[in-house]
This record gives C-alpha cells, structure tokens and sequence, in this order.
C-alpha cells in the first residue's frame, strides 16, 4: 500500500527568513529542540534550509559572528525536496541517497511540512526503509584535507 507524506509529515513548520541572523535561527532550534529550518524570502517562497550543522561549520568553525545572515551559511543549492503527494518509499529512498536526516516538503514553492528520519522509524510499517536510509547516512566521508 502506498502512502504519501502527507500523512506522515510535520505540518507545523519553524521558517526563519533569510535575512535573519545565525543567532536567531539557533534560538528557535533550541527553544523548539530542532535541528534543521527551512529558510523562506519575504515572499514566504522556499529558499534554502539551515542545520544545526551548517551553523556550527560553516559559521562557528570559521569564526563568523552571530549576527552573521543566515543567507551566507544555509544550503541554497539544489535543496533536496519532497512533495506532499511523494511515496513515502521514494522519500525514505532520497533521504539516503542524499544523505539527510530531514526532508522538507513542498508545493507550489511554499514549505508545507517537513519529514525527518525519526518520523519514518517510528511509523513502524516504515522501519526497514528508515534503517536503510539511516545506514546510507551514516556511511563515513573522507574528511577535508
């Protein structure tokens, strides 16, 4: 039986603008206990998400200030995307062949939810393919020389 992420995504969704600080978007993951928000333009179109590891390496690590925008340390390229209308197979699929943790759903240009690997493992008819994904996530990479 097929079912789409509709049914098992988030649909209460954290945004944080693009113009808004590194700080900013680390207090609503804290305050939330999340670790990835979508980031939207003032048109609420999606423009690209940040992690709590994109803060910590790609600002913290590189010494930039907490003021910094959030549109210099986000992932804006080619984001990994899913729609509500998207087999859950499929997405568990993408998640680990992209290696992410969290996939955001969208339609029309407009964050609509979000699905993270947890919602996959704990929906139990979903188990094998959230191990599968995770499996494909946590396979090392060679580091940065």
């Amino acid at each position: 039986m097929q079912q789409q992420l509709r049914n098992i995504m988030t649909s209460n969704v954290f945004t944080v603008n693009e113009s808004q600080s590194i700080q900013e978007a680390a207090a609503v993951m804290s305050e939330n206990n999340i670790g990835a928000l979508p980031v939207v333009n003032n048109n609420g179109q999606m423009t690209g998400i940040i992690t709590d590891r994109d803060i910590t390496l790609r600002s913290t690590a590189q010494g930039e200030a907490a003021q910094t925008p959030i549109s210099q340390v986000m992932t804006a390229q080619q984001v990994v995307q899913g729609t509500p209308d998207m087999d859950v197979h499929q997405a568990a699929q993408l998640m680990g062949q992209q290696q992410i943790r969290r996939l955001p759903v969208v339609e029309n240009g407009q964050i609509v939810g979000m699905v993270a690997l947890g919602d996959l493992a704990v929906d139990h008819q979903y188990g094998n393919e959230a191990g599968q994904a995770l499996s494909s996530i946590s396979t090392p990479s060679a580091p940065q020389k």
